[in-house]
């Protein structure tokens, strides 16, 4: 980051945090190995940290998204050589249809240095278009990715990581210390790659009753799912299932609760008795 750049003071309304070290810049950027012709999207760009080693990597598409207007001109005149292949749109990442940046059979590598304020949502909106993304490369308060990597009886384990489960392999691979920031956030942050599967793991029979399950569990995660899940589901049921109702929430897996979520999929598809 030249000197120049410095004077953009960061925001925090926009929760921004300056990568500067250029050692972790490196090691994030051999992480991600981005290869010539290859459809990179990086949100946040932010002063192009990551930004300017990507192109020079992939020699390829760059699309980036930033929220901060202040910011595009300093961007473009960074990576004015690019004109051909860097196209900056300015919009709320958290809105912005990813779909419409797809313009031929390559998969989109998406990339991010993501604000800690919206990166849950930010993180359940990109898990919409999946079936575009070949993987994602993000920076993450660790907390985060602890939550997105969790498994059952962890007490990080929720809807976060069940549904990033779901739709992708969920590799944590290193954490970043305040230091490397400017500002200096509070926490650690780490480093995590989510890739897509071709096919779920355990496939449900319909992903919006997963979700409004997993989101119902863990309405009152110190309650049992009997609690929690008693307007969708009666106890009876769930130990049907060979679910104890006794349960919190963290205690099952993804393939019970894509059990749950089945079953109560085969009641609604169930037609009515004639007699």
């Amino acid at each position: 980051m030249s000197k120049k750049h410095l004077g953009h003071r960061a925001r925090k309304r926009f929760g921004q945090n300056f990568l500067h070290d250029q050692g972790v810049i490196g090691r994030i950027i051999r992480a991600i190995n981005p290869q010539p012709e290859q459809h990179l999207v990086e949100i946040g760009p932010g002063l192009g940290a990551l930004t300017e080693e990507l192109l020079d990597a992939c020699k390829g598409e760059l699309d980036v998204v930033e929220l901060d207007r202040d910011l595009i001109p300093v961007l473009r005149t960074q990576f004015f050589r690019y004109a051909d292949t860097f196209r900056i749109h300015e919009a709320d990442a958290l809105k912005f249809d990813f779909s419409g940046l797809q313009q031929d059979a390559r998969a989109l590598r998406i990339v991010g240095n993501l604000p800690y304020n919206i990166s849950t949502p930010l993180i359940f909106h990109l898990l919409s278009f999946n079936g575009l993304i070949e993987d994602m490369h993000f920076m993450l308060q660790k907390e985060v990715v602890d939550r997105l990597a969790a498994g059952p009886g962890d007490n990080h384990y929720g809807r976060l990581g069940i549904m990033a489960q779901y739709y992708c392999r969920v590799e944590p691979l290193f954490i970043v210390p305040p230091g490397a920031f400017s500002p200096a956030p509070k926490v650690d942050s780490a480093i995590v790659r989510l890739v897509p599967y071709a096919e779920p793991p355990v496939p449900a029979k319909d992903v919006k009753q997963l979700q409004n399950v997993v989101r119902t569990a863990f309405g009152q995660r110190r309650k049992t799912l009997r609690n929690n899940l008693k307007q969708l589901i009666s106890a009876e049921q769930l130990e049907t299932l060979g679910i104890d109702p006794g349960l919190r929430p963290e205690r099952l897996t993804l393939a019970e609760f894509v059990a749950i979520s089945d079953a109560l999929s085969d009641t609604v598809d169930t037609p009515p008795s004639s007699e």
